[in-house]
């Protein structure tokens, strides 16, 4: 059986002695590990089946801890950590040695943030104290399956994992965002965000007073960044106007709680506003698979704000891969 706890203390022992434990964030649960034991993060991949060169995101108690990951951040990056730290931010840098290539999928960068999930920072803390400087913790999920935001989530996609090899989840109820980081690559003289979340450009901008960079050649590589990820059992499908769908049988919407539900198909969520939709979304596809729908309708909100981060991971859900395997 699965050790789910919710002794801050039991969760740092756990991790300290070479063991995984699911851990709480506002964004998303983790699954983390020790991140200078070579044989916990492996433990990381295969219980998630997550691909070898997948990079990890660095989670650590405090500012000076993540400088130690980092070889130099740019004043502006400097300036945002500042600001928006423990939160959900992550800043890709060039490493150090502590970042080892099992961590950075073999590149040159290190994904590092300080979360504000108060339980997850008091477990951080604590194990600062015994010599532990940082956690590595992808989303507790199999890889490419929709996010947790409960423990049960994760008892569902790793429990019996978990159950096996005496590992634990730390339980410190729903995640308040909903979901992952905004990743920003901080390596040069401005910033570019290679995965949207809670903190959008204009914030961002805001913060640095620089023009966020909206290129994309030579990024490297960074979680949730496949073309197809989150993504439920049931077939995601963005409409525009649910008035106007042909909805199939068997099928659910999610949609702000203005829209009404038509005839026949199944309501997952009806949040208020964007930011009540990125706390369900996740929820809601899970429900979705556990009624055995087929289809799952969406009607996004705004693309504004962390609208866009939204919409980036409905699309990623709803990403159907047409070329044949080869």
């Amino acid at each position: 059986m699965t050790v789910v706890t919710s002794d801050i203390a039991a969760a740092a022992q756990l991790l300290a002695s070479g063991h995984l434990c699911a851990i709480p964030t506002e964004t998303v649960y983790g699954l983390a590990a020790d991140a200078s034991s070579s044989t916990a993060v492996a433990r990381i991949f295969e219980a998630k089946n997550r691909p070898q060169d997948h990079p990890l995101i660095v989670h650590v108690a405090d500012y000076e801890s993540a400088l130690l990951w980092f070889d130099a951040l740019p004043v502006w990056a400097q300036e945002l950590a500042r600001s928006c730290w423990p939160g959900p931010l992550t800043l890709v840098g060039n490493r150090t040695q502590l970042a080892t290539d099992q961590i950075t999928g073999g590149q040159h960068t290190v994904a590092v943030r300080i979360p504000a999930h108060p339980m997850a920072r008091a477990l951080l803390v604590e194990l600062k104290q015994v010599g532990v400087q940082g956690l590595v913790a992808p989303s507790a999920n199999r890889f490419g399956h929709v996010s947790p935001t409960t423990a049960e989530h994760v008892v569902a996609d790793l429990g019996a994992y978990l159950a096996q090899h005496g590992d634990g989840i730390l339980d410190g109820g729903p995640s308040e965002i909903g979901i992952e980081s905004t990743i920003v690559l901080a390596t040069g003289s401005s910033p570019r965000i290679l995965r949207p979340g809670a903190i959008g450009t204009e914030l961002i901008e805001s913060i640095t007073g620089i023009s966020v960079d909206a290129g994309s050649e030579g990024a490297p590589r960074v979680s949730g960044a496949l073309a197809s990820h989150y993504s439920p059992d049931a077939q995601v499908i963005v409409i525009a106007d649910p008035a106007h769908e042909d909805f199939q049988a068997n099928s659910g919407l999610i949609a702000l709680i203005d829209i009404p539900t038509p005839a026949g198909v199944t309501r997952l969520a009806s949040p208020a506003d964007s930011n009540d939709f990125a706390s369900q979304l996740y929820e809601a596809m899970r429900q979705g698979d556990q009624l055995n729908l087929h289809q799952i309708y969406v009607a996004l909100p705004t693309r504004s704000g962390i609208g866009v981060a939204i919409a980036d991971r409905v699309a990623k859900a709803a990403f159907v891969q047409t070329q044949e395997p080869s």
